[in-house]
């Protein structure tokens, strides 16, 4: 399968189930008050199963953990700079300035992980277990610290501290590496229900967001979008390429790396901003546009990876 098809494959379901949930709301089905519940449901259940099945069976190198964190870490702080470098010429709001900041560094797993297989096979699947249990602790808790200090209300250290400790996808997060760095494992049984959970969390995510869409509002704010979206399919992969050639990672390292980086945000960003005070529309406009421009970057991020890495 060519890097076009593999990514078309895994891009176009997603853009579909967007596409149903704003049908869906737009006919009224189930009920304009499902909406909003069915967000707090994946949010306090869906998404931490999903994060703690994950975490805790992630292959991990304890070896690698150090380089890969600092690279990832590097590459997210760069990208939040270039978030807040935009604020004074687009002069968004807190909850807009929270979406922006999401639209920017967040990614979308489940398509990363489709592409990484799709595209190199089961021998990246190591690396990537590593990437992910160490790329998604780091962008909750920014995402939570944005969110609480610029949408929430209550810039003081105490309530940022607060909203890391009761947030559910940072317990997630702490809940799944705890098991999986400790001498404990989930049973079988438990790891099986959760992933179970978790696999309805993507498409129902999905269709939230579609729900949440306002299609006159995506004119409105086309430069929060157009600013998004450049950052993280434009300059996020270059910069995660740069420090991954400054830091000496091994090929698939950089590979998986970059490519997450070019990933559109993720599901989580809509439901995130919801329950936390964010500008949800906006964020619902930007996932839909970084969704249907990756089919076009995608392709193009990968075979300058092929090109560049010999």
């Amino acid at each position: 399968m060519s890097n076009l098809a593999a990514i078309l494959a895994a891009l176009v379901p997603l853009f579909a189930l967007i596409v149903l949930g704003t049908g869906l709301a737009r006919w009224r089905f189930p009920g304009k008050a499902f909406w909003p519940l069915l967000e707090r449901f994946i949010y306090f259940v869906l998404f931490p199963a999903l994060l703690v099945e994950g975490l805790a069976t992630a292959a991990l190198d304890p070896a690698r953990i150090g380089p890969v964190l600092l690279a990832i870490a590097l590459t997210l702080m760069a990208g939040s700079l270039a978030v807040f470098a935009l604020q004074p010429l687009l002069r968004l709001n807190g909850p807009a300035l929270s979406s922006l900041y999401q639209g920017g560094i967040r990614f979308n797993t489940y398509l990363g992980i489709a592409i990484v297989i799709s595209v190199w096979g089961e021998t990246r699947l190591a690396v990537m277990a590593l990437m992910i249990a160490l790329m998604i602790p780091l962008v909750n808790v920014g995402c939570v610290l944005v969110l609480s200090r610029f949408a929430g209300g209550d810039p003081s250290a105490r309530a940022l501290l607060r909203s890391l400790l009761t947030n559910p996808l940072i317990i997630a997060c702490v809940t799944g590496l705890s098991i999986n760095l400790s001498p404990l494992s989930l049973h079988p049984w438990l790891a099986s229900g959760l992933r179970i959970a978790g696999e309805a969390a993507v498409p129902l995510g999905l269709m939230s967001v579609g729900a949440g869409l306002v299609i006159h509002r995506l004119g409105a704010d086309w430069a929060a979008i157009v600013s998004a979206s450049s950052i993280k399919l434009v300059a996020l992969p270059l910069i995660a390429f740069a420090i991954a050639s400054g830091l000496d990672l091994s090929v698939p390292e950089t590979q998986v790396l970059v490519v997450f980086a070019a990933l559109p945000t993720a599901t989580s960003a809509y439901i995130l901003a919801r329950q936390m005070g964010g500008d949800h529309t906006l964020v619902a406009g930007m996932l839909t546009v970084q969704t249907a421009i990756a089919a076009l970057s995608l392709p193009i991020v990968l075979s300058l990876l092929t090109l560049l890495s010999g």
